[in-house]
């Protein structure tokens, strides 16, 4: 009987996997380039929730930054266990009745989780800080998942009557309103494109919401390229090479030269959406200025857009436009 093959190859190509395993999901890690928040969640994975007590207290009213490392803490599989653990030691605590209510947020979005309870929890939370936009924009998310437009507004509103320019609230309205209407085919003149021009004019000049023209182009496509009205592969669709549509994608570019902020938590969110407008737009040599400033940190939305897996479309785009395909 001869000998077993030898294990060697097996073991490297099983390495090979795993690293590749981790690359992808470092890439798609929604605490983005974030390394403090990183080590929280991991304290938090195996129950030392003091962590996130105090990184939660230094953010304060730092509302986007809250809402992103609140959002981000709470996808952690067994995020409400160790909050309901910290609300018992400390039953007063707004930070952890605020996690623990968007911790049931994204169990319900799992199907773990009743969504009534998620809401109650969130009411409750809201009422307990009335100023922080997080539990709405926990609600929020809720009806972003299949409940009634006109909420999903009542809500929006909610949040804006804390922080105007609350980052996240915004891309949430804009995916749902570009969802409007998929039946009737493309339309320039969507209610999507009116919703995000307002909320770039009406934010302030150095505001990130100037890039929400780009992220409504995106969650269009999206819509139309599921109701086959565009076709899969975003670049290979005229949706990103009309005149309004480069009217649009040139603005935000502008605005991300003259006012790029490394500071805003989710800044790398909308050099995603900047970037892949870049590609599908054809603009190479401004699509590789913006993977410089990305690195790693692929996001999902809008890479994925249709139906594609996100950190393959993301490589393929960046290596194409820094010319090492």
């Amino acid at each position: 009987m001869s000998p077993p093959p030898p294990r060697f190859g097996r073991s490297r190509r099983h390495v090979a996997a795993q690293a590749l395993d981790a690359a992808l999901g470092a890439a798609l890690d929604s605490a983005l380039d974030d390394c403090e928040l990183v080590g929280v969640r991991a304290a938090l994975a195996q129950g030392r929730w003091q962590a996130a007590r105090s990184l939660l207290a230094h953010t304060r009213d730092d509302w986007d930054r809250r809402g992103h490392q609140v959002t981000v803490l709470a996808r952690e599989p067994y995020c409400a266990a160790w909050a309901r653990d910290w609300l018992l030691a400390e039953p007063d605590s707004a930070d952890a009745a605020v996690l623990l209510a968007l911790s049931l947020v994204q169990r319900a979005l799992r199907g773990k989780e009743q969504p009534a309870l998620a809401r109650e929890v969130c009411r409750s939370a809201a009422a307990s800080v009335p100023a922080d936009p997080t539990p709405w924009l926990g609600l929020l998310m809720l009806e972003q998942a299949g409940g009634a437009g006109d909420e999903a507004v009542r809500l929006f509103d909610e949040v804006r009557a804390r922080y105007a320019d609350h980052h996240h609230a915004h891309h949430l309205m804009v995916a749902r309103l570009a969802e409007r209407h998929a039946e009737a085919g493309p339309d320039p003149l969507h209610e999507v494109y009116d919703f995000a021009q307002w909320a770039a004019e009406q934010a302030p000049a150095d505001s990130p919401l100037a890039i929400l023209p780009v992220v409504a182009h995106a969650e269009r496509y999206r819509v139309l390229a599921a109701a086959g009205h565009e076709p899969p592969d975003p670049a290979a669709s005229g949706h990103w090479t009309g005149g309004r549509a480069r009217q649009v994608m040139k603005a935000a570019f502008d605005w991300w030269l003259e006012w790029e902020h490394e500071g805003h938590p989710r800044r790398l969110v909308d050099l995603n959406f900047l970037a892949h407008a870049k590609v599908c737009e054809g603009r190479g040599a401004e699509a590789a200025a913006l993977f410089h400033r990305i690195g790693d940190h692929a996001t999902e939305a809008p890479w994925s857009y249709p139906d594609r897996d996100p950190y393959s479309a993301f490589r393929a785009a960046r290596d194409s436009a820094l010319g090492t395909a």
